[in-house]
């Protein structure tokens, strides 16, 4: 793993000798002096340690290797902070390897037979939704074991019913549900529209076939805008619990079950469940002017934390969860009113939500060269779902870089890699995201024109693909929601990203989405098109390479009386489906403007935009100063859009995008 980096050379950056230090180790004692010979035990303990020398000398907390499990998670307040001359570190010592975990150790494994298996059976109390077994997380059991269920019949729904009205019941077909052991602790998992209801079960009248849900559906129970019923699977269910890398915890008794993975020794094996839903939180208090400053974290993991889709006090807690990218799952760590520091080197990871959360009042933080990795929701979130009126109380100038963020989904399929609320004046760069089940960025939260905090934001080199997998609707690559002046997207690849029903998009502006610049990009291997924007105000798309859409090139949905975008100087290069997937007419002047384009069906068919001859678009006023022809990339097929000599290109001033710096660069070691 990368985020196992030495610190020395970094750590010789932090102070000179006359800076305060402590150590810790899981092996360490809490009534020692934290030194490098008797470290302490727990980062509280150091933490309180570090107080005294907080702000007046340079502090360095160094983490011996191992797991630190605690009994609560770590907070660090406005007391813990440093000043720019005297800064706080926390770091992993020079080769070591800490975790800061918000889990439990599950020890006492004992081997039964159950049903004919060969199980491991412990004690363990309370009501853990995650386990991992020797790093790899355990699957709760669940049916359909590969796929789908289809919901039968919604009796609750009919052609009046709005798409976003949830419902609590639904006919399952016959044999689908079962009256099950501990059935309350049984889960519907509904995928619909753009986003997954985790719906646990009231009752299953299994005559009737009519399941009953103490949580109402986010939106109606049907596949997307269309009548057709929602698929869904059946979480942990006892009965279903029949192959390696499964477990089941029995609430009632206070047991966990687990099957074990071949070549697994239950008195070796490191087993972890989830206890806290974070690791750590940052406690600022940015309303009273309260900050947490100058705090820095190097090298460190954070991992195991419990899912959690419906934070204390959110209005929507009788609804099954949140309308889009799972945004109130909340972070393994979560700062508030947090400034000046840092998250690099490190990881987060194996957990049921979010990894890094920055709220409200967090500015001018640095999270570079990370790892997000086997999360429950999504990577990283920033800002916050309501735009703040006070200065103190908004997030931005954060700088997010060389990240990697992958699997992510694996509780909240909806959670994106990177979530950009109402925040400005962020640079997101070089960073790397691939296989989440919704979007690589989802950037906004003002739907339509309203007033947004989201604005000057700057996305660059970044690579972002196999987002959707065919699991969800309505996605991008990268997927843009309101006002954003300032907002720019450029030298970035997106690739595969492919959904369920509609739009699997490259760069997808959505919701009113304003004042975005999308240039120099390459996008390719989407399902609806490399471009869409449903609709917007005065975007501009301009020198970038969409190629090998398959149900359409470029789309539009929403016809407005205003120009919605510019595309000018890129190249369109495909073989299957037309070249508009929607929102064109005849009439001149629509609320867009093509001119300088390069066009090219490499199946050989005609170039015929919104249906018609090219020459009579042209006639239109569309595209007078483009041309069809082969732009004659290296090799498009493996994904080299390159230019070879002769390229007609240069005639509509197409510039090459640099993409070979895409993707994280190396780290200082």
């Amino acid at each position: 793993m990368r985020w196992m980096l030495s610190c020395w050379v970094l750590l010789g950056a932090q102070g000179g000798p006359d800076a305060a230090e402590f150590w810790v180790s899981p092996g360490g004692r809490d009534d020692g002096p934290g030194s490098r010979e008797a470290p302490f035990a727990t980062l509280a303990r150091a933490r309180d340690a570090a107080r005294a020398d907080a702000g007046k000398r340079p502090v360095r907390v160094l983490l011996r290797g191992g797991t630190y499990f605690q009994e609560e998670p770590l907070v660090l307040g406005p007391e813990d902070s440093g000043t720019a001359r005297a800064p706080v570190l926390y770091a992993a010592a020079p080769g070591e390897r800490p975790v800061v975990s918000a889990g439990i150790r599950v020890s006492g494994w004992k081997v039964e037979e159950v049903r004919g298996m060969r199980l491991w059976t412990a004690a363990l109390d309370g009501a853990p939704r995650q386990l991992w077994v020797n790093g790899l997380r355990a699957e709760r059991p669940r049916l359909p074991r590969e796929g789908y269920f289809r919901i039968a019949e919604l009796p609750d729904v009919n052609k009046g019913t709005p798409w976003n009205q949830g419902q609590k019941r639904f006919r399952f077909s016959p044999g689908d549900l079962r009256n099950w052991r501990n059935l309350s602790d049984v889960e519907i998992v509904a995928l619909h529209f753009w986003v997954d209801s985790r719906m646990p079960v009231e009752a299953v009248d299994e005559a009737e076939r009519m399941v009953t849900l103490k949580k109402r559906s986010i939106f109606r129970l049907t596949e997307d805008h269309g009548p057709r019923p929602a698929r869904y699977w059946v979480e942990n269910v006892f009965e279903a619990l029949d192959r390696p890398g499964q477990w089941y915890h029995d609430r009632s008794a206070g047991k966990v079950y687990y099957y074990p993975r071949p070549g697994e020794d239950p008195a070796r094996a490191e087993a972890v469940a989830s206890r806290h839903v974070h690791a750590m939180r940052i406690e600022g208090n940015p309303a009273a002017g309260r900050f947490v400053e100058h705090v820095r974290f190097r090298g460190i993991a954070f991992s195991h934390g419990e899912s959690q889709s419906t934070p204390m006090g959110w209005p929507s807690s009788d609804v099954a969860g949140p309308v889009q990218a799972a945004v109130t799952s909340p972070g393994l760590v979560r700062a508030v009113g947090y400034r000046e520091g840092a998250f690099e080197d490190g990881a987060f990871c194996r957990t049921g939500s979010y990894g890094l959360e920055l709220g409200g009042g967090c500015s001018a933080i640095t999270v570079a060269g990370n790892e997000f990795f086997d999360l429950g929701a999504g990577g990283l979130k920033i800002g916050e779902v309501k735009n703040p009126r006070e200065e103190a109380l908004r997030t931005g100038r954060i700088t997010v870089t060389d990240n990697r963020l992958y699997d992510g989904g694996r509780v909240y399929p909806s959670g994106v890699g990177v979530w950009v609320g109402h925040s400005g004046k962020n640079v997101f760069a070089h960073n790397h995201i691939h296989h989440f089940y919704y979007s690589g960025f989802s950037v906004g939260w003002s739907w339509g024109y309203a007033p947004t905090g989201c604005f000057d934001n700057l996305f660059e080199y970044n690579l972002v693909h196999d987002i959707g997998q065919g699991v969800l609707s309505d996605m991008g690559g990268i997927y843009t929601l309101g006002v954003m002046p300032g907002t720019v997207i450029r030298n970035n690849v997106f690739h595969d990203i492919y959904a369920h029903a509609y739009g699997g998009w490259g760069i997808y502006f959505d919701e009113g989405t304003t004042g975005a610049v999308a240039e120099n990009n390459v996008v390719w291997n989407t399902k609806d098109g490399g471009f869409h924007q449903h609709y917007g105000k005065e975007n501009v798309v301009r020198n970038n390479v969409f190629a090998f859409a398959r149900e359409g090139q470029i789309g539009r949905s929403k016809q407005e009386a205003h120009l919605s975008f510019t595309f000018e100087r890129n190249i369109v290069y495909w073989k299957e489906g037309p070249f508009f997937r929607r929102g064109y007419s005849e009439k001149a002047g629509e609320g867009y403007a093509f001119r300088s384009n390069l066009y090219w069906n490499a199946a050989g068919k005609p170039v015929e935009p919104a249906g018609m001859p090219f020459a009579k678009w042209q006639e239109l006023g569309q595209d007078r100063d483009s041309l069809i022809a082969d732009p004659l990339f290296v090799n498009p097929d493996k994904g080299d859009f390159r230019l070879r000599p002769g390229s007609p290109a240069a005639k509509i001033g197409f510039k090459p995008p640099d993409v070979s710096r895409v993707g994280p660069r190396p780290r200082p070691r």
